[in-house]
């Protein structure tokens, strides 16, 4: 791996250029949650949030990509429903198997599905249907974004008794950051958003926040001793550059498997890998991007004094 250390490329200078690519990628998420809270629908939640009505059924043939594509067009046009708004993946260990979810529906329009796939697949059979009120989902998305907040301020006290308030701040920021990349994006591709989204921003809560540690305990490390607060862009950037290769070698590392789940795996995980792809990306972007530079800047607020140049 390259020693970064002898770069003359600087974090700190180049913090501004940093921000506003965040800003876009990330201000893209938040205005798609804030439009979510005040009752607009730019992502395409699972019935699991939203309520609505899981049904499998056995084709009687092998399922593949078109197979599920035909299904999605099936299910629309005999609901009425949007494509984007019905799921179709494959299910079951013989290969032959779907399941279906979409909004709320009455038992006249289920069989009327049944029967168009029916009339497509001849030997399809339906297999268990499951209802999700809308309430249950409303409950669920309350207890996804508790979740999410609750973790958020654990990190911040913790990192605060770690280092210090400019540090958690700094770091809460960065993880705030990553979770509205991730929304950005499903947003924007309309990936399903359900549970294990949830799990997934967790998990990338946990991996972000080690990654920016990393940072932070290397920058504590190189300003012991330390007053000058003009000389301390110059500390964190070289704070950057020593763990910068541990940074890359630790994303690579985690990616791997990752995306070999996402090539080789069942359509029930793929979505939970691309979270976790986009992530772990946005998290390893903004722990040495975003997290040294931006408290770099917290502490020239507090002084009034601007960070040295590199």
């Amino acid at each position: 791996m390259k020693d970064f250390t002898k770069s003359t490329f600087s974090f700190v200078q180049k913090f501004k250029i940093f921000a506003i690519i965040s800003l876009i990628l990330a201000g893209i998420g938040l205005a798609c949650f804030l439009a979510t809270v005040f009752g607009a629908s730019p992502f395409n939640f699972d019935t699991e949030f939203v309520g609505g009505v899981s049904t499998t059924y056995d084709l009687g043939v092998t399922v593949d990509s078109g197979v599920t594509d035909n299904i999605r067009q099936i299910t629309s046009q005999t609901t009425g429903f949007q494509a984007a708004s019905v799921q179709v993946q494959a299910t079951g260990s013989s290969g032959t198997g779907v399941l279906v979810k979409t909004l709320e529906m009455d038992s006249e329009t289920r069989d009327a599905v049944f029967n168009a796939v029916k009339e497509a697949y001849p030997n399809a059979q339906a297999g268990e249907t499951t209802y999700i009120s809308a309430s249950v989902g409303d409950d669920l998305k309350a207890a996804a974004v508790k979740a999410s907040l609750l973790a958020i301020v654990l990190i911040l006290i913790y990192i605060t008794i770690r280092f210090e308030f400019r540090s958690g701040l700094a770091a809460v920021l960065t993880l705030c950051h990553d979770i509205c990349v991730m929304m950005a994006f499903f947003a924007i591709f309309q990936l399903p958003v359900n549970m294990n989204f949830i799990a997934a921003a967790l998990t990338i809560l946990g991996y972000s926040i080690n990654a920016t540690i990393v940072v932070f305990d290397r920058v504590r490390e190189n300003t012991k001793g330390i007053a000058d607060i003009k000389i301390f862009g110059d500390v964190t950037d070289r704070s950057i550059k020593q763990t910068l290769a541990r940074s890359i070698n630790t994303s690579v590392t985690t990616l791997i498997p990752i995306v070999l789940i996402l090539i080789l795996g069942v359509p029930s995980i793929q979505n939970f890998a691309i979270a976790l792809i986009v992530g772990i990306v946005s998290g390893t972007y903004s722990s040495v991007c975003i997290a040294g530079p931006l408290w770099v800047n917290l502490r020239k607020i507090g002084s009034g004094k601007k960070p040295a140049k590199a």
